[in-house]
Protein backbone atom coordinates (compact mmCIF):
# COMPACT_ATOMS: atom_id res chain seq x y z
CA UNK A 1 0.00 0.00 0.00
CA UNK A 2 2.77 2.44 0.69
CA UNK A 3 4.85 1.46 -2.49
CA UNK A 4 1.33 2.60 -4.14
CA UNK A 5 1.07 5.56 -2.56
CA UNK A 6 4.78 6.25 -2.91
CA UNK A 7 4.28 5.87 -7.14
CA UNK A 8 0.92 7.61 -7.12
CA UNK A 9 3.22 10.52 -6.06
CA UNK A 10 6.04 10.40 -8.11
CA UNK A 11 3.42 9.99 -11.23
CA UNK A 12 1.76 13.74 -10.15
CA UNK A 13 5.09 15.47 -9.27
CA UNK A 14 6.12 14.57 -12.70
CA UNK A 15 3.38 15.31 -14.38
CA UNK A 16 3.22 19.02 -12.55
CA UNK A 17 6.98 19.35 -12.85
CA UNK A 18 7.08 21.09 -16.78
CA UNK A 19 3.82 23.65 -14.81
CA UNK A 20 5.82 24.07 -11.35
CA UNK A 21 9.12 24.89 -13.05
CA UNK A 22 7.39 27.18 -15.84
CA UNK A 23 8.91 30.41 -15.16
CA UNK A 24 7.89 34.20 -15.86
CA UNK A 25 8.34 34.71 -19.00
CA UNK A 26 11.06 37.97 -18.51
CA UNK A 27 13.19 36.01 -16.15
CA UNK A 28 12.86 32.87 -18.38
CA UNK A 29 13.60 34.48 -21.91
CA UNK A 30 14.42 37.80 -21.47
CA UNK A 31 16.50 37.40 -25.24
CA UNK A 32 12.51 37.67 -26.31
CA UNK A 33 10.85 39.81 -23.67
CA UNK A 34 11.28 43.29 -22.18
CA UNK A 35 8.95 44.63 -19.80
CA UNK A 36 8.02 48.06 -21.15
CA UNK A 37 6.22 49.12 -18.36
CA UNK A 38 3.88 48.11 -15.07
CA UNK A 39 1.77 48.49 -12.41
CA UNK A 40 -0.67 47.55 -10.33
CA UNK A 41 -3.34 46.72 -12.73
CA UNK A 42 -1.00 45.19 -15.44
CA UNK A 43 2.38 44.76 -17.16
CA UNK A 44 2.82 45.67 -20.78
CA UNK A 45 5.66 43.27 -22.36
CA UNK A 46 7.91 44.26 -26.15
CA UNK A 47 7.91 40.91 -27.66
CA UNK A 48 10.24 39.87 -29.91
CA UNK A 49 11.33 36.36 -32.14
CA UNK A 50 13.72 36.62 -34.95
CA UNK A 51 12.66 34.06 -37.71
CA UNK A 52 12.72 30.23 -36.80
CA UNK A 53 13.39 31.82 -32.96
CA UNK A 54 12.06 29.32 -30.44
CA UNK A 55 11.48 30.47 -26.72
CA UNK A 56 11.37 27.94 -23.41
CA UNK A 57 8.62 27.00 -21.54
CA UNK A 58 7.43 29.71 -19.87
CA UNK A 59 4.06 30.64 -17.78
CA UNK A 60 1.92 34.37 -18.19
CA UNK A 61 -1.41 35.25 -16.28
CA UNK A 62 -4.38 36.14 -18.57
CA UNK A 63 -3.19 38.30 -21.49
CA UNK A 64 -4.04 40.37 -24.03
CA UNK A 65 -1.70 40.06 -27.40
CA UNK A 66 -1.61 42.69 -29.72
CA UNK A 67 0.34 41.25 -33.34
CA UNK A 68 2.45 44.27 -34.86
CA UNK A 69 3.52 41.72 -37.72
CA UNK A 70 1.93 39.55 -39.67
CA UNK A 71 3.16 35.94 -38.65
CA UNK A 72 3.18 32.22 -37.87
CA UNK A 73 3.61 30.13 -35.18
CA UNK A 74 3.27 27.10 -33.03
CA UNK A 75 2.91 26.81 -29.10
CA UNK A 76 3.84 23.63 -27.11
CA UNK A 77 1.91 23.66 -23.89
CA UNK A 78 2.98 22.52 -20.55
CA UNK A 79 0.59 19.36 -21.48
CA UNK A 80 2.71 18.59 -24.54
CA UNK A 81 0.18 19.75 -26.97
CA UNK A 82 0.61 22.02 -29.79
CA UNK A 83 -1.26 24.66 -31.73
CA UNK A 84 -0.32 26.66 -34.42
CA UNK A 85 -1.14 30.00 -35.72
CA UNK A 86 -1.11 32.54 -38.22
CA UNK A 87 -1.95 36.05 -38.03
CA UNK A 88 -1.93 39.10 -39.47
CA UNK A 89 -0.59 42.84 -38.16
CA UNK A 90 -3.22 44.38 -36.24
CA UNK A 91 -4.70 41.02 -35.15
CA UNK A 92 -5.69 40.92 -31.54
CA UNK A 93 -6.30 37.64 -29.37
CA UNK A 94 -7.16 37.22 -25.24
CA UNK A 95 -5.80 34.26 -23.56
CA UNK A 96 -6.22 32.99 -20.10
CA UNK A 97 -3.15 32.18 -17.39
CA UNK A 98 -1.62 29.93 -18.92
CA UNK A 99 2.21 27.91 -19.37
CA UNK A 100 3.90 27.36 -22.99
CA UNK A 101 6.87 27.54 -24.90
CA UNK A 102 6.35 29.73 -28.90
CA UNK A 103 8.05 29.46 -31.81
CA UNK A 104 8.32 31.89 -34.53
CA UNK A 105 7.68 29.17 -37.51
CA UNK A 106 7.74 31.78 -40.25
CA UNK A 107 10.65 33.36 -42.57
CA UNK A 108 10.54 36.84 -41.17
CA UNK A 109 10.74 38.33 -37.63
CA UNK A 110 7.59 38.48 -35.13
CA UNK A 111 7.14 41.22 -33.15
CA UNK A 112 4.57 41.36 -30.29
CA UNK A 113 2.82 43.78 -27.70
CA UNK A 114 1.62 41.70 -24.72
CA UNK A 115 -0.40 43.28 -21.72
CA UNK A 116 -0.40 40.75 -18.70
CA UNK A 117 -3.77 41.52 -16.45
CA UNK A 118 -2.88 41.12 -12.47
CA UNK A 119 -5.82 40.88 -10.36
Amino acid sequence: MQVRLALYGVAVCLCLAPILSAQDAVKADPKHYTVITENDRVRILKVHYGPHEKSVMHSHPATVAVFLTDAKGEFTFADGKKQTFTVKAGDTQYEAANTHLPENTGDKGMDVIVVELKK
